[in-house]
């Protein structure tokens, strides 16, 4: 990933998650960068086509837990705050029905990261992949989302196998050389067993 300042991501990199949200399955419209939380700052702000508000965080490797845990802090800081927002922006765009997510970006995500968003209900927090790749001068974002397959990790799926068919030799008792006499013997049972057929049952 590009990165300024103490890992956060640069100019370059906030550029092309713009592009990268802006064109997605649901395109989020970005109204402002940087924006400072209780504590620490939103990478990005952006509003979904429901209205919905998506506070996008971008995580450095290694600190995913951390950063689902901002997550949630900057979720309910917005929250608490988003009448106020509406009122000196009304034209945001905002719906408070819809409510506010937090969006959390990272090349991978560990095992204690994925429990801890897992435990959270549902609408508050999502995990997506984002990978940065340099096409030229020009720095481009891919985002897939957590609940999307990703073909790295999900092993092929395909009809189940048939089962395994019986040996068969294909040859016939004239072909093998077996007389009628001998087929009977061949197919009839043991004497243990045929004393086992003929054995009445005892009930105890």
């Amino acid at each position: 990933m590009s990165e300024g300042v103490a890992g956060e991501p640069d100019a370059d990199a906030r550029r092309a998650l713009r592009r990268a949200l802006g064109t997605g399955r649901t395109p989020l419209r970005i109204v402002a960068e940087r924006l400072l939380g209780a504590e620490t700052r939103i990478d990005l702000v952006g509003i979904a086509p429901d209205g919905e508000i998506r506070l996008v965080l971008i995580a450095e490797p290694g600190r995913e837990v951390e950063a689902v845990a901002r997550g949630l802090a900057h979720r309910a800081f917005v929250e608490a705050r988003l009448a106020d927002w509406l009122q000196l922006a009304p034209d945001l765009g905002a719906r408070p029905d819809a409510g506010v997510r937090a969006l959390v970006l990272a090349p991978a995500f560990g095992a204690e990261a994925l429990a801890a968003a897992a435990s959270i209900p549902a609408g508050r927090i999502e995990l997506a992949f984002c990978r940065f790749e340099r096409v030229g001068p020009e720095l481009r974002a891919s985002i897939q989302p957590i609940g999307a397959a990703d073909p790295a990790s999900t092993p092929p799926v395909g009809p189940p196998k048939p089962p395994a068919a019986r040996f068969r030799t294909g040859l016939s008792d004239a072909d093998l050389g077996v007389s009628v006499e001998e087929q009977s013997a061949l197919e009839a049972p043991l004497p243990r067993e045929a004393a086992r057929r003929s054995a009445p049952t005892e009930i105890l």
